[in-house]
């Protein structure tokens, strides 16, 4: 027989963020502990509002199944002495199985004899494991923050009101904290009744229901609905950020979308401080218009004055929650507002300076020394991808009032705006527009999707930006580790290789030695050989991981990462070649790959030997060596050729036409002659061959391969 299971938690309201992070807890927690107790169950079913969270099990077994088990034990001449007396050994056994050394049976097995003990379980009624189980459950829960309340000795994310606890039609009796279960839970605190008694498990939603509280489900869509009329009736766009939608949708427990309305005043500041004081202080939703010039009906137009407001409130009442929160918004606008405006009077150029009092990093100087270094840096990277001299004054520029707007009360209040409103500010106080949008685009690209900066001064003040603080980390030893990167380097280096992987001329090689340079310059001691080699490896991860990410094969990836290529165009653009040519030939490579690993590990092995020599002596060649020796001048300078005008596939097809000499070369030629002069010549003929993919690829991966 089974029955449904139902807990609820009754507590004051809890924030989102802590139903985000423990309704999952409770569900994965509950399912966990049935299976551990050995009660089978059927599909469970969670519940969460501001106010409760609860899980309905369905198909619980009323009893635990019995169970025997017989258990060996030592042998027997160990489990009893030589007078039949029972030993520690056999005690224990005993002990260990509920049982005494007298109940243990004799068994051979294997041509020993052993004691046995029999082990009956005996079926458990659900209702006598269940009330353990719960309580066990709630005081193992993670909260990010959890409270005490009143003299109580339980932690929970805010104070306990209520506790339901049923199996079918029967109330399980437990205790948490100050709040013992009961057959009440409680509604709508304004649409409900205060008190509701449950029947069974199987009628708790419709009772729900009944009193103002919808399923997390019904909130979202009913939402979605609300605003979609909006919309429609209004012709205009509401922007429904995900991660806030989700955080509305657990603020409520019968959702109602208000329209309100701020004063038209405060259309003269940045829409983002509006937006973001709405959305991310007050939950609002922002209304734009339509974009009129535009083929995408979803395509925002300007900001409106208005907003959308979810109110968990008896709708009789909208027009006063809607007045409410009209004069909250217009409390903040008027912060916004005053910040705004007195910022924007304060030249970037006097905040600079006080950036020598913020520090940046304590071993890494103030804001103001980072400012100095991604003002030298930003210019090279234009230089390199061969901008103007025009483009680099401007991304000096730009790199030198970028961080000035963290000091303004702007930012202060609305962090998240940072460089959106240095670019106002550089916009209003005449500088050059595309500075201005640089300053505002310096910490593109935020996330892996996110758009680039749209200029080349734009992508090199970004650059700069994240690559200063990528270099001086790694140089003070402060790496990201598994489970902190406080300063988002690996976010930092994936937007790094997007920007360089357009800007396919610029040399990261040359950017980290560059920024390396500047640290030293300003005092900062540190190996630089052994930090510049661990970013590299750094680098080099971040590549494989988006080329895997791409659809490359592993093989191809490790080909080109050992050679340790870290500029992404050339990487990328390596990698799928040299996938597309083994694709298109697998014997060829395959062959060329097994030569390329034989050669390898000849001269690895010969590479202590002082008589081998670096140089080829021509005059010692036979037929084949000859042979591969002139092909191998001629390729050298075919690939170097290729790589110089980075067209992979040429230097990828130079190496692969190797295949027939270096074949030639292993059937007819003995490598280790005992002619010591004869096997360091041939020797250095391989190690000459093998030069030939330092800058390529390492072929012996795809020999591995096979």
């Amino acid at each position: 027989m089974a029955k449904t299971l139902l807990i609820e938690i009754g507590s004051e309201e809890l924030p989102s963020k802590l139903i985000a992070s423990v309704a999952p807890q409770f569900e994965a927690a509950i399912t966990k502990g049935l299976a551990a107790a050995g009660l089978s169950a059927g599909e469970a079913h969670l519940f969460s509002t501001p106010r409760r969270l609860a899980v309905l099990v369905e198909d619980v077994a009323e009893k635990t199944p019995e169970a025997h088990e017989t258990r060996r034990g030592p042998k027997v001449e160990a489990a009893f002495d030589a007078d039949g007396n029972p030993t520690q050994a056999a005690i224990g056994f005993a002990r260990s199985a509920n049982t005494t050394p007298e109940n243990l049976s004799k068994k051979e097995e294997n041509g020993a004899t052993y004691v046995f003990a029999e082990i009956n379980k005996p079926a458990k009624d659900a209702t006598a494991i269940l009330p353990a189980l719960i309580e066990n459950v709630l005081a193992q829960l993670k909260w990010p923050k959890s409270q005490r309340w009143g003299d109580v000795d339980v932690m929970y994310g805010r104070p306990l009101r209520w506790i339901v606890a049923l199996f079918g039609d029967e109330l399980l009796n437990l205790t948490y904290g100050d709040v013992s279960s009961s057959k009440k839970t409680r509604g709508h605190r304004i649409l409900g009744e205060e008190e509701v008694i449950l029947d069974v498990p199987e009628n708790y939603l419709k009772i729900l229901e009944k009193n103002g509280v919808m399923p997390r489900e019904k909130r979202a869509q009913t939402i979605r609905d609300q605003v979609e009329a909006i919309e429609k009736n209004q012709n205009v766009i509401v922007d429904m950020p995900a991660q806030t939608f989700e955080e509305v949708v657990d603020l409520c427990e019968c959702p109602d979308a208000l329209v309100g309305h701020f004063d038209e005043e405060f259309l003269s500041i940045p829409h983002e401080i509006i937006c973001e004081s709405m959305l991310s202080h007050q939950r609002y939703f922002p209304i734009y218009e339509k974009a009129t010039a535009s083929d995408d009906a979803t395509a925002k137009g300007p900001l409106t004055t208005g907003f959308v407001v979810v109110s968990n409130g008896d709708s009789t009442y909208a027009r006063d929650i809607v007045e409410g929160n009209e004069r909250v918004v217009r409390a903040r606008l008027d912060d916004a507002k005053f910040f705004f405006e007195t910022d924007v009077q304060i030249p970037l150029e006097s905040r600079t300076e006080q950036l020598q009092e913020v520090v940046f990093q304590e071993k890494l100087g103030s804001l103001l020394d980072k400012t100095e270094r991604i003002e030298a840096l930003a210019p090279l990277v234009v230089q390199e991808a061969a901008g103007t001299q025009e483009e680099a004054i401007k991304a000096a520029r730009a790199a030198r009032l970028a961080k000035a707007d963290l000091v303004s009360q702007t930012v202060i209040e609305f962090t998240s705006q940072q460089g959106v409103m240095g670019g106002y500010f550089a916009a209003a106080q005449g500088e050059d527009a595309e500075v201005a949008q640089a300053i505002s685009q310096q910490y593109m690209p935020r996330f892996a999707n996110d758009a680039l900066p749209q200029t080349l001064t734009g992508n090199a003040v970004a650059i700069a930006d994240k690559l200063d603080t990528l270099t001086g980390m790694f140089a003070i030893g402060a790496p990201p580790t598994g489970s902190s990167d406080p300063f988002a380097l690996r976010r930092g280096a994936i937007g790094i290789i997007r920007m360089l992987e357009v800007l396919d001329a610029v040399s990261l090689q040359d950017l980290i030695d560059a920024s390396l340079d500047a640290y030293k310059n300003q005092g900062l001691t540190f190996d630089a050989e052994k930090v510049r080699a661990a970013i590299q490896d750094f680098f080099l991860t971040r590549l494989a991981t988006m080329a895997k990410e791409r659809g490359n094969s592993a093989e191809a990836i490790r080909a080109i990462e050992n050679v340790r290529i870290i500029d992404p165009a050339a990487f990328f653009e390596r990698v799928r070649i040299l996938d597309e040519a083994e694709q298109k030939d697998p014997q060829l490579y395959e062959d060329l790959a097994t030569a390329f690993s034989r050669a390898h590990n000849l001269v690895e092995k010969a590479a202590k030997d002082p008589t081998v020599s670096t140089t080829v002596d021509e005059t010692l060649l036979a037929a084949q060596e000859k042979d591969l020796y002139e092909a191998c001048k001629e390729a050298e300078d075919q690939v170097q050729v290729a790589l110089s005008s980075q067209d992979f596939e040429k230097a990828f097809n130079t190496l692969a036409a190797l295949r027939g000499p270096i074949d030639l070369f292993f059937e007819n030629v003995m490598v280790m002659d005992k002619d010591l002069k004869l096997r360091a010549n041939r020797l250095a003929l391989l190690n000459r061959f093998l030069h030939l993919f330092d800058e390529v690829a390492d072929l012996s991966v795809l020999a591995k391969k096979q």
